[in-house]
């Protein structure tokens, strides 16, 4: 403590003029939160621009003279700007050069797919893009405020005419808040704005340079809680090699190998090498393990590596001075609200130029017309001839749409001796009359602003849109799920003795192969069953009669089991299916009664019903101790049912007798287009019903074919045009056009089996499918080209009398020596329909059948042949009078027609 009274006195000033940290927290906090979010991180809703990029881009304008700046130079100039240094300025000129918009660049600027950096900046050279000169500035427009060192202007924000913002997109991390817009098409959003200004809601999705594929199910319209799913475009270049040939947004061929390697080191996917061939475009090829699935290994590496991402937009700019989360839509509608206010400014400030060009050339006019300038030859001070000149000009002002100031009249004592001696009356009067042309002109589109700015973005569109088509294809993505297609990097076994299993039982009975994230199901002798997750090592029982990995939701495999209901119980069967169950559950298949038994018990894959042999145990006054049993005889029910009582006496043995075939029906397959994947749930189109063997057509526009199984896991070229159940004798009819011979080609030709994608038109360059019908009688309609004046008219072939079907080898027949235009297939003829008949039933109904049918005499039918029929006959009859109906109906046609209605005679019935 202080001693005496002044240092006290000075103790206590000193403690009253402390700030305590928790105030300088709130102020210093508050004030850097803002100013980050407001000047570094967050865009602009106007112009959709950061500080910084508004900052180079007023830079570079600055500094345009049509020719490349040194990127350094660029930078250093920007710092007059910007108070952050030159590597942030660095760094988003380099952003933005890559996103191939507003500038040019010349020299190595890094690279999007692999991630390299780009050059020194002393290096490289950049310029403003001819679309940046057109849509961002207009100093005219400008609002301008002080830089941040007082010694320079800089725009508030750019006057910016387009949806720059989502057009390029941003990312940014401020202080408790972020904003991350995701990039749009070009010319998708001009596309979008012309729409909304001709009333309309568009929608719009995200589109990447890196290309690939997304799901925008839950975009959300970019605003917090959606998310998109971007996929790299993998397709399989043979059995054994997968090429990515785009991947996804944020990521970088290196990031993803990494991530293709890791999966493999995980187990998760078997690949025997991957090589990176990225140069202009990317090419990492992926060469997989002998025996691995080519399309279990492309869901996979979707399931387990960067070859599917997920980003979760956050829409957040600046709008009134303050962050403010608004969706796509919304920042879409005021950015083309603003181009179409920027447009009325520079319409209404070019009205003013051309009225003000306007006044002061018809005043020009008056003055040298009239010889005004030879009344100030006297005039021996300013205020004398600023004067005399007002006083001349009094009798023509009506001419003149408002005052003359003593400025006006200071021009015109500007005006040069040369130009008053080679004035042009009748030119001038042309130059006044254009003035007037283009000042209404411009007065229309200020009338009609909304089709000025329409036409704007069209205009737009015309001049920069070519090569920014989109580039990644919107999809909708299966849900794939990682059991189902990952490796199986692990061996389950188990101690029957002991009673338990895992991977890390190697000493032990070897079970199969299996994965990490598998789950086990294990049958035991008891009747009970329990579902669990693989692990090292699990207890599972000492009486398992059964385990293996189990698949949820598989109906086809199919349990056949003969249980004993107690000691003394009786016999019973079941067959039944395990579909979705709780893991670690314990379920019981029998009635539950205590000394329950499993007799007999096996797994069926595709729901085989084998048939056996039971031996009853003998026992007095039981005459039948053997029986066959076939299990085709029962219907598959749900694991809880009971099932059938198979015998009620204790059995001695059950045998197998015969190995039985499947007894699930054919599997239905449909193709759903959205996803290009095949379902059993009735989404898309019907492909038919499917047995094992049974192969898919697909056709490419490639000018490919290729059949492939019906396995629900198969990937299918994204190019693909045509698909159905493969049909060995259906013909097909093809139009190409040979690049090299440079002519069409027709084609008819059957599909012939092979594992193979093979081609079906020349494979020369500049070769390609005009189209293929699958129609029994196809034709295609010929356009010919204008030649020396004249013109050929329209040709229709009819493709099965123009060429005989040949093989898929065949070159094919010409379609014409005159130079084609243009060839589409046109509606197929009709198959001819055979004659027929109309004849009535017993039920005076109508009934249509072939004539040859109607001729055949009835006695050459057998009883055999008539047995059918009878079963179909819609009036039931007994027993013997369908045997009457029978002898007698041979008899019935040989009588005469007055003898017909006899009562006593039974009337002739007609068979279906």
């Amino acid at each position: 403590m202080p001693d005496n009274i002044e240092e006290i006195e000075q103790h206590a000033e000193d403690i009253r003029n402390i700030t305590h940290l928790s105030g300088m927290y709130e102020n210093w906090f508050l004030d850097y939160a803002s100013y980050v979010i407001l000047e570094r991180a967050v865009p602009h809703i106007d112009d959709g621009l950061k500080p910084v990029h508004r900052r180079l881009l007023h830079s570079m304008k600055e500094l345009d003279d049509g020719r490349y700046n040194k990127v350094a130079n660029i930078i250093g100039h920007t710092m007059k700007y910007h108070p952050h240094g030159d590597a942030s300025i660095g760094d988003a000129l380099v952003q933005m050069g890559q996103k191939d918009l507003l500038i040019d660049t010349q020299g190595n600027w890094g690279n999007i797919f692999t991630g390299d950096n780009a050059a020194a900046a002393r290096y490289i050279e950049a310029r403003l893009s001819h679309l940046a000169l057109d849509i961002v500035f207009n100093p005219k427009v400008t609002e301008w405020k002080t830089s941040y060192d007082g010694r320079n202007k800089e725009p508030v924000t750019l006057p910016v005419k387009f949806p720059l913002l989502l057009a390029q997109g941003v990312e940014g991390i401020a202080v408790g808040l972020a904003s991350k817009i995701l990039p749009h098409n070009f010319n998708e959003l001009i596309d979008a704005s012309i729409e909304i200004l001709k009333g309309q809601i568009p929608t719009i999705y995200p589109d990447f340079l890196t290309g690939g594929l997304i799901d925008t199910a839950k975009y959300n319209d970019g605003l917090r809680g959606g998310k998109i799913r971007i996929r790299a475009r993998i397709a399989q270049l043979d059995k054994k090699t997968l090429v990515i040939k785009e991947i996804p947004f944020g990521c970088t061929t290196t990031s993803l190998i990494d991530s293709v390697v890791n999966a493999n080191d995980k187990g998760k996917i078997k690949i025997r090498k991957i090589e990176d061939n990225t140069a202009e475009f990317v090419e990492i090829l992926i060469h997989l393990a002998p025996g691995i699935s080519p399309d279990q290994t492309i869901d996979a590496l979707y399931a387990f590596t960067d070859c599917e991402v997920s980003v979760s937009p956050n829409s957040c700019v600046i709008s009134n001075d303050k962050p403010q989360f608004l969706g796509i839509s919304e920042i879409l509608k005021i950015s083309t609200q603003r181009t179409v206010d920027l447009l009325k400014k520079e319409l209404e400030i070019i009205k003013r130029e051309l009225e003000e060009q306007l006044f002061y050339s018809i005043l020009e006019k008056i003055f040298i017309e009239n010889k005004i300038y030879r009344f100030i030859e006297n005039c021996e001070t300013w205020e004398s001839v600023i004067q005399t000149i007002h006083k001349k000009l009094v009798p023509f002002r009506k001419q003149l749409k408002r005052d003359v100031t003593d400025e006006d009249v200071a021009r015109l004592t500007e005006i040069k001796i040369k130009r008053i001696s080679k004035f042009d009356s009748i030119k001038a009067n042309e130059e006044i009359k254009k003035i007037k042309v283009n000042t209404d002109e411009v007065k229309n589109h200020l009338a009609h602003i909304i089709d000025y700015a329409i036409n704007y973005f069209r205009q737009i569109k015309k001049k920069y849109g070519k090569g920014k088509e989109r580039k990644t294809e919107i999809r909708v993505f299966d849900t794939i799920e990682a059991a189902s297609v990952v490796v199986a990097n692990q061996k389950l076994y188990i101690n029957k003795n002991d009673g338990f299993a895992g991977t890390s039982l190697t000493k032990d009975e070897l079970v199969c192969e299996c994965s990490d994230i598998d789950e086990i199901i294990v049958f035991r002798d008891d009747g009970t069953f329990i579902v669990s997750k693989v692990s090292e090592k699990f207890y599972v029982g000492t009486n398992v009669i059964h385990i293996a990995v189990f698949k949820r939701n598989d109906e086809r495999t199919v349990y056949n089991m003969i249980y004993s209901d107690g000691f003394k119980g009786k016999i019973m069967v079941k067959r039944f299916s395990v579909v979705g169950v709780t893991r670690d559950k314990e379920y019981n298949l029998t009635k539950g009664t205590n000394g329950s038994k499993v007799l007999y018990f096996t797994v069926n894959p595709n729901g085989e019903a084998e048939t056996i042999t039971v031996h009853i145990k003998p026992r007095p006054k039981l005459r039948i101790t053997v029986f066959d049993f076939d299990f085709s005889t029962l219907l598959i029910k749900g694991r809880n049912s009971i099932g059938n009582i198979l015998t009620k006496f204790a059995i001695h043995k059950i045998v197998l007798k015969e190995a039985g075939s499947s007894t699930l029906s054919s599997l239905d397959i449909w193709f759903d287009e959205a996803i290009k994947r095949l379902n059993t749930d009735k989404y898309g189109k019907y492909l038919g019903s499917f047995n094992e063997g049974e192969k898919i057509l697909t056709i490419m526009q490639s000018g490919h074919y290729k059949l492939t199984s019906f396995d629900l896991t198969t990937h299918f070229d994204d190019d693909l045009i045509y698909i159905e159940k493969f049909e060995s004798q259906k013909i097909f009819t093809a139009v190409y056009y040979d690049g090299e011979q440079k002519y069409f080609f027709m084609k008819r030709f059957l599909i012939e089996p092979t594992d193979k994608k093979v081609s079906f038109i020349s494979e020369t360059e500049n070769s390609y499918l005009v189209g293929i019908s699958a129609d029994d009688y196809p034709r295609v309609e010929i356009n010919f080209r204008k030649e020396k004046g004249k013109q050929k008219p329209n040709e229709k072939i009819n493709a099965a009398e123009f060429i005989d079907v040949k093989g898929y080898k065949a070159k094919g027949k010409r379609l014409s020596n005159f130079t084609i235009n243009q060839v589409a297939f046109i509606e197929p003829l009709k198959p001819k329909v055979k004659p027929v008949e109309e004849i009535k039933t017993n039920e005076e109904k109508k009934e249509i059948i072939p004539q040859k049918e109607k001729k055949k005499p009835v006695e050459e039918k057998t009883i055999k042949e008539l047995e059918i029929p009878i079963k179909q006959i819609k009036k039931p009859a007994k027993e013997e009078n369908i045997k009457k109906i029978i002898k007698q109906l041979p008899e019935e046609k040989n009588k005469s027609e007055n003898k017909k209605n006899d009562k006593d005679k039974p009337k002739q019935m007609k068979l279906f």
